[in-house]
């Protein structure tokens, strides 16, 4: 739990003018690239694939630590943080007064992570589950066990000189207990002093992205970029007036969609974040709103499909959540109306971004109706511009046509630290943010995410879109999850493989997968291939890797 937190102290500043506007414009004056994002749009506006969020709310200028503030003295005894398997509880008050790497990365990504920011500092604990923290910094720094705390000096990172453990003691480490202790009334005026000093500009999070394709990235976001998508989320989702908001939060704090949606929200709304369990857990999930009767439910659609899938699930009062958001990688339209019918969340919206944009740029509003909420991706929120182009040329596309989904706004990351080369490939001069997504916009300013660019299957010359199919495979009643992926073929180029994960209990041939497929889409989209998992390869944060989902499958076929 200190290790989520730590973090907070670090941008914590007296709370700034958050400079709410008041002024509210007709609609009939926006101009016709306008979608005006406060509320659910009802009049179509566009008439090209370009659309900028207007909105009657002012941008904030704050950092994390004046948003955290703000609401510990708007709210001091209601809870921030419930950490149901440590058993703590925090209110924003303490939380305030208490107040990292990520947990999943093995050694070589974790010495990258350091070098690359020139890291002074890292708080961690010993071990969780299969990830032995300490030993994997002794094997980088093996100079830790005859150091005093706080005065390392290792060869292959020159920047470390101090470590602090959350729970064990360790030679050459600090215990957090300890530096908790030592904090003083003159620390906390010199704290203050710092504080005064930072500018809601300055970058608050180096959030390296997953690393599917060698090194990862480190994308440097800014307290401005972070507090405003918090805060647009928020409205979003009409936290300003449901209270009090009680958020079931599986997802992990070492992902955008869990520290910004989850902690940076927590922070701007006043909304309090129920952990479940250290680990994912879906019984816990289902628990944890349960018992602590959660008014909202955050997850991937792996999740979601995971509690959908509890043999007890009926067993569970869920009668308290109202709403809930499904995002992190594409939500097949089956799943989103299971959850809705099943589980009874009728407000859950889907979420669409990138960690390079903060993460959300596309959200639905929870009022949709249900093709909206299973279809599409929602509107851009708002102060954001987007725009749909031919990935070649970058010339805007025709309304409806699909193309490359371009960003531009506050929320843009200031740039992927220390790599100038790979912020200019994916940044213009424009300073509008290349998603590598196929989307398409119609005339409210919904958008319709079709696949990555780089997951695009060209099977003789036809360009196919993986989750147009793995949508229809949801369809299927024994299929609990599916991923298409394009496997090489000498006469064809690519042909379709379908990569399944079965129902509990049931059983399923290629065959009849094939046979299901037949006159319900294009002849050319019905999988050549289809394969039945148990899992799936995932990144640290918990998307499915194709690249290598492709490998060991090429490599099962022997192709």
């Amino acid at each position: 739990m200190w290790v989520i937190w730590a973090w907070l102290v670090l941008g914590r500043t007296q709370a700034a003018f958050r400079g709410r506007g008041k002024l509210r414009l007709s609609l009939s004056i926006f101009p016709p690239s306008a979608v005006h994002v406060d509320s659910p749009p009802t009049i179509p506006t566009l008439t090209t694939s370009y659309a900028h969020g207007t909105s009657s709310k002012s941008l904030l200028f704050s950092t994390v630590g004046g948003s955290l503030q703000a609401s510990a003295e708007r709210f001091p005894d209601r809870e921030a943080v419930v950490f149901l398997q440590e058993g703590v509880r925090k209110t924003f008050s303490q939380l305030q007064q208490d107040v990292s790497v990520n947990p999943a990365y093995q050694v070589q990504e974790l010495e990258f992570a350091l070098r690359k920011v020139g890291c002074n500092a890292i708080v961690c604990p010993t071990q969780f589950k299969t990830q032995k923290y300490c030993d994997m910094l002794r094997q980088i720094c093996p100079e830790m066990d005859t150091a005093s705390p706080g005065s390392v000096k290792s060869a292959r990172l020159p920047d470390l000189h101090t470590v602090i453990v959350t729970d064990s003691r360790q030679p050459g480490m600090y215990h957090l207990e300890d530096v908790m202790q030592a904090g003083s009334s003159q620390h906390m005026q010199q704290l203050e002093e710092l504080q005064k000093k930072l500018s809601f500009d300055d970058p608050i999070n180096i959030q390296f992205t997953s690393g599917t394709t060698g090194n990862p990235k480190g994308a440097t976001l800014s307290h401005h970029n972070i507090v405003n998508n918090a805060y647009f989320i928020g409205m979003r989702l009409g936290y300003d007036w449901r209270s009090p908001v009680r958020v079931c939060l599986p997802v992990p704090m070492y992902h955008c969609f869990g520290s910004v949606g989850g902690g940076i929200v927590m922070a701007t709304h006043g909304i309090t974040l129920v952990s479940p369990s250290t680990g994912y857990d879906g019984r816990a999930n289902l628990a944890a709103m349960e018992s602590e009767r959660c008014t909202f439910v955050y997850g991937t659609p792996t999740m979601y499909i995971d509690m959908l899938g509890q043999p007890d699930l009926a067993k569970f009062d869920l009668s308290s959540v109202e709403g809930g958001v499904m995002a992190g990688s594409p939500c097949p339209p089956e799943i989103v109306k299971k959850v809705i019918s099943t589980m009874g969340i009728k407000e859950l919206v889907i979420g669409y971004g990138t960690t390079e944009n903060s993460p959300v740029s596309f959200c639905g509003f929870p009022t949709d109706n249900l093709e909206r909420k299973s279809e599409t991706v929602g509107c851009i929120t708002n102060h954001l511009e987007a725009k749909v182009v031919d990935p070649g040329s970058g010339q805007l596309m025709p309304l409806g046509i699909s193309g490359e989904l371009m960003i531009r706004g506050y929320c843009v990351m200031l740039e992927y630290w220390g790599d100038v080369t790979k912020t200019d490939e994916c940044i213009t001069k424009g300073r509008w943010y290349k998603t590598g997504d196929i989307a398409s916009l119609d005339k409210y300013g919904f958008c319709r995410i079709e696949g990555r660019i780089k997951d695009m299957i060209i099977r003789g010359g036809e360009n196919i879109y993986p989750a147009e199919i793995e949508q229809f495979l949801h369809t299927h009643p024994k299929v609990q999850e599916a991923q298409v992926i394009g496997i090489k073929d000498e006469l064809m180029g690519e042909e379709v493989c379908a990569c399944l994960k079965l129902k509990a209990g049931q059983d399923c041939s290629a065959e009849d997968v094939k046979a299901y497929c037949k006159g319900k889409i294009a002849h050319f989209k019905i999988p050549r291939y289809v394969t039945f998992v148990k899992d799936y390869p995932l990144t640290v944060s918990g998307k499915i890797q194709k690249n290598k989902l492709r490998e060991q499958t090429e490599k099962f076929l022997a192709l």
